[in-house]
């Protein structure tokens, strides 16, 4: 048995910030990084706002959000006892905030409304019930799940993405496909995520390379962020798997972008992946339905036709190879396979892997890896 339910309402287009036009006489909490805290963008976000609120801004957000961030925003926010809290900003903000509301309600301070405002097209966060937090003394990050995370509200202004650097496009659009993937052949996968996930891959393909050559264009950046939010919703209800248990420890042990790591890790995860007959099949019927193949190929070529067309699409964006990102670091590689093994093994994304993974195989793919 299966459940989908929707739970963030969702505002979207070029202008959509004006949807911050309904708050009046309201403590509001804004969460954000220090860049963004001194950007034209935190302008834009405050204009749309009446000047009849009360606006905070709390900024010592910073990649992987901690846990001693998160306390220090709760801290905060027990003071503050803002009414509406606003996690504007890339995967981090967003998940700080849900993070710090969260717990927060859990202590018995409530707020109006959680409000989520990516700046970025990839993490999905502002729809999911999803929050990743880290602990930088033991290199691990913690991914949170539960129905209660959902932001109230998700608003998609493509105008908010234009600025990104060509880099973070890349590796946050592909951050969007491997969560569409991984809810495609996630066990929990149902008609509900699968229409979802199949869109937001076919976006990907045709409007990823443009966001990152063409970063200018609204109409391309509002495509990458509805790609964004779909797969955000496709995995929520479906979850992920072994691609993401493995990235979150690439990001831990050397901080490797999210998105980049899961971009590295995801033709061998498929290969992995096709071991389950299943997933093979979901594979192959994926890669047909986006026209990535003839419908007449077997499944043993439209499955390679889909890692073709991955590999095509991170050529054409740029994704450098997995040397490069490390530089002198490879050296530390072997030494902490071992220690990404084990936190891999507890990741809670691999509880809906399609295909077990045992220490020996992660293992394995971490050493093919380099």
């Amino acid at each position: 048995m299966n459940s989908f339910f929707l739970q963030t309402r969702i505002i979207t287009g070029e202008g959509s910030l004006q949807a911050l036009a309904r708050f009046h006489n309201k403590r509001i909490w804004v969460i954000c990084d220090r860049f963004l805290a001194t950007s034209p963008l935190l302008d834009l976000l405050r204009d749309a706002l009446p000047n009849d609120n009360q606006l905070s801004v709390f900024s010592d957000i910073t990649p992987d959000p901690t846990i001693q961030t998160v306390t220090a925003g709760i801290g905060q926010m027990l003071e503050l006892k803002p009414e509406i809290v606003i996690g504007f900003g890339g995967g981090s903000a967003m998940d700080a905030a849900k993070a710090i509301v969260w717990f927060s309600r859990q202590k018995g301070t409530g707020i109006e409304t959680c409000v989520a405002i990516p700046t970025t097209s990839g993490t999905g966060s502002e729809v999911t019930s999803a929050c990743v937090i880290s602990d930088p003394a033991r290199g691990v990050k913690y991914p949170l799940f539960d129905d209660a995370i959902y932001p109230d509200i998700a608003i998609l202004d493509p105008r908010l993405v234009v600025s990104v650097p060509a880099a973070i496009t890349a590796n946050t659009g592909m951050d969007v496909l491997t969560h569409a993937l991984e809810a495609w052949v996630s066990p929990h996968a149902s008609d509900f995520t699968d229409a979802l996930a199949e869109k937001a891959v076919r976006l990907v393909f045709r409007y990823l390379p443009t966001a990152c050559q063409k970063g200018e264009c609204v109409i391309t950046r509002g495509k990458m962020h509805n790609a964004s939010t779909l797969a955000g919703m496709a995995f929520s209800q479906a979850g992920l798997g072994l691609n993401h248990a493995i990235a979150h420890q690439l990001g831990g042990q050397f901080h490797i972008a999210h998105g980049l790591a899961n971009a590295l890790l995801m033709i061998p995860v498929i290969r992995y992946n096709c071991g389950d007959p299943r997933a093979a099949k979901r594979y192959a019927r994926l890669a047909r339905e986006c026209q990535l193949c003839s419908e007449g190929q077997s499944d043993t070529a439209a499955i390679h036709a889909l890692q073709h067309a991955i590999g095509q699409l991170q050529k054409q964006c740029a994704i450098p190879g997995i040397r490069d990102v490390l530089g002198k670091q490879a050296a530390q590689w072997e030494a902490k396979i071992p220690e990404m093994v084990q936190a891999a093994l507890a990741d809670v994304t691999l509880r809906t892997t399609p295909r077990p993974a045992s220490g020996e195989a992660i293992q394995a793919l971490l050493e093919e890896l380099l």
